[in-house]
């Protein structure tokens, strides 16, 4: 016998094929048309100031900090699930986002690197060196001025490299995004302070290994 239009409604206790939307004031919890999200709001936002992020810091950011620790469980879940790590460093008081890669696994690159100039380098070398030698010495923090910058890192410019000014805009343009991502900050003008963020950006065995190619570099007498 044909299926009849009667034959394909359901019955009066069975649930409908499709589900009617909600509107928004009936449906408190969501924050936008069409939201499925079961973050709060405020979490939501450090979720995405992770994201937007390269580091995510305690000293300026302390509100934030308590948050990420609060719900590390939850964020680290969402994240994971764009194949991306959450790195929390509890003594340096920094978090931080990798790509995961893997041989195994087909991972769909999210996270592209974002690679320090030479110049960016360059002062990475200089503020890393500094700050090793400080703490080690035992001082409880590290300080450097725009100008004991310049004067070292322009030893490994050629004069390839362009004129003396364009040497020291780089420098200064170095200087300027470093301080941007929370690595030093400007504490009066011209005169920064080393944050600890430096042996999370550059590790000392890094540090060895740029050292001595400069070396090399020098005794060759080729640019860095």
């Amino acid at each position: 016998m044909p299926m009849t239009d009667v034959d394909t409604m359901p019955a009066a206790d069975e649930t409908p094929a499709f589900i009617a939307p909600v509107a928004m004031e009936n449906d408190p919890d969501a924050l936008f048309p069409g939201d499925r999200g079961i973050l709060d709001p405020d979490v939501r936002r450090v979720l995405v100031r992770v994201l937007q992020r390269r580091f995510l810091l305690v000293e300026s950011s302390p509100a934030e900090w308590k948050l990420l620790l609060e719900h590390q469980q939850m964020i680290e879940s969402r994240l994971n699930d764009l194949f991306v790590r959450l790195v929390v460093d509890h003594a340096r008081g920094v978090a931080y986002k990798e790509q995961v890669r893997s041989d195994e696994l087909d991972v769909p690159i999210l996270l592209k690197d974002e690679a320090y100039s030479r110049a960016e380098t360059l002062v990475l070398v200089y503020l890393r060196t500094v700050f090793q030698r400080e703490t080690t010495a035992g001082t409880s923090s590290a300080r450097v001025d725009v100008e004991e910058v310049e004067q070292t890192v322009l030893t490994y410019f050629a004069e390839s490299d362009g004129t003396r000014a364009s040497q020291q805009r780089a420098v200064r343009t170095a200087i300027a995004r470093l301080d941007r991502e929370g690595i030093i900050e400007e504490e009066s003008e011209g005169r920064y302070r080393i944050g600890p963020l430096i042996e999370v950006v550059l590790s000392a065995e890094t540090l060895r290994d740029l050292q001595r190619w400069l070396e090399e570099q020098a005794g060759t007498g080729e640019s860095a």
